[in-house]
């Protein structure tokens, strides 16, 4: 089970997945070789995502890793946050 406490590492290495869907969602670089330290928590919140957009990202996760067949070729980029909201917080 996929956790906000997985390590980005871990994460990819399990669920290689991850890493494109994490891609579009402006979640670290992986393919470019930006370093890979810290949790998947640790990396959503450095790109300023809130504790239900995180919940809602493992969520999803978790849905791919049961069904492995229903994994597309690629992601559909999320909806955009709206930077403003975010400010007000």
């Amino acid at each position: 089970m996929i956790t906000k406490d997985i390590t980005i590492e871990d994460l990819v290495e399990d669920y290689p997945f991850a890493e494109e869907f994490l891609r579009v969602r402006g979640i670290k670089c992986i393919r470019c070789g930006e370093p890979i330290w810290g949790t998947l928590e640790t990396a959503c919140k450095e790109k300023n995502f809130s504790d239900e957009q995180i919940e809602q990202i493992v969520e999803e996760l978790n849905k791919l890793a049961r069904n492995p067949g229903q994994i597309p070729e690629s992601f559909e980029p999320p909806a955009k946050i709206d930077v403003k909201k975010l400010d007000e917080k």
